[in-house]
């Protein structure tokens, strides 16, 4: 999760949790909200959501983020660009450790428990909504009949390649079928 500032903070500061039981926040921005939501992770509307969980102790200096995730959103099709509406219901979970280890090195591995971050002095719900939004979004949304035509793209005065040229081992069969009769 970014430390930048985001459209809808809810900031939970550590030091202020309690130690021995969840803190619960329940995040449901406003229609001008959703309109900088919808253009900060680029799409045509937000129209519904909502970020419900609460942050659970986890040992004495560890947390747990434990949330559902609602929206109604509508994106551009990548084949027509008109609107394509997605009900998004996703749950959501991160763990901030104390003493998770920096990765040294050029080149780092991915952790195996992708959910585990650094705990930080305070942990922004609305960050994590916004950020788990855009992960939950369709990468090709596509509305209902859209087909994605076929493009032929040739030098002037030259013929199109035609499906079967444009298949290099097409022929292949053909010609083992040839030299294996002994032909």
């Amino acid at each position: 999760m970014s430390s930048q500032p985001t459209v809808a903070p809810h900031p939970l500061r550590v030091a202020d949790l309690a130690a021995r039981k969840p803190t619960r926040f329940d995040i449901s921005p406003e229609s001008e909200t959703l309109q900088r939501i919808a253009a900060e992770i680029g799409i045509i509307a937000v129209a519904k959501l909502r970020f419900r969980g609460e942050l659970v102790p986890q040992g004495r200096r560890d947390w747990l983020l434990r949330a559902e995730l609602g929206a109604t959103v509508t994106q551009a099709c990548v084949a027509s660009l008109a609107p394509v509406v997605t009900r998004i219901d996703e749950t959501v979970e991160r763990r901030y450790l104390a003493d998770m280890p920096e990765p040294e090195g050029e080149e780092i591995e991915m952790p195996e428990d992708e959910t585990a971050e650094p705990l930080p002095a305070v942990i922004d719900a609305g960050a994590v909504m916004i950020e788990a939004l855009t992960l939950a979004l369709p990468l090709y949304p596509r509305a209902e009949g859209a087909e994605i035509g076929t493009a032929s793209v040739t030098p002037p005065g030259a013929e199109p390649l035609a499906e079967e040229q444009r298949r290099p081992f097409a022929g292949l069969a053909d010609l083992m079928k040839k030299g294996g009769g002994g032909e």
